[in-house]
């Protein structure tokens, strides 16, 4: 079996999963969104339901997709350490963004 990893570097994979991240889809939402025909689209849902990412219900005559991000934990705990590296640098843009608001909404007065 493939490993999370191995299904999310798929770029057709990881944006199904962000469209479910949105809310249920059916099969025919996704193709709509993704401009992907519904036999693709239903192989990547296949392949992400078999490893326990997305799980289906049924509602009535469709199949409703729902993000399932308990397998996602692995990918998770393995960028786990590389936050240390970001928080700084996001604290720093952060720090920058409010005093460009503040000095725009200074100019506005």
């Amino acid at each position: 079996m493939e490993s999370v990893f191995e299904i999310i570097a798929e770029p057709n994979r990881r944006a199904i999963l962000s469209l479910l991240l949105e809310a249920e889809q059916s099969v025919g939402d996704l193709e709509r969104q993704l401009g992907m025909p519904q036999p693709a689209v239903s192989k990547h849902l296949r392949v992400l339901r078999d490893a326990g990412i997305v799980e289906a219900k049924v509602d009535a005559q469709r199949r409703l997709y729902r993000l399932r991000p308990e397998p996602l934990q692995e990918v998770d705990a393995w960028i786990a350490p590389f936050r240390a590296f970001w928080a700084p640098h996001l604290g720093a843009l952060e720090v920058h963004l409010d005093r460009m608001a503040a000095a725009k909404k200074k100019g506005k007065r």
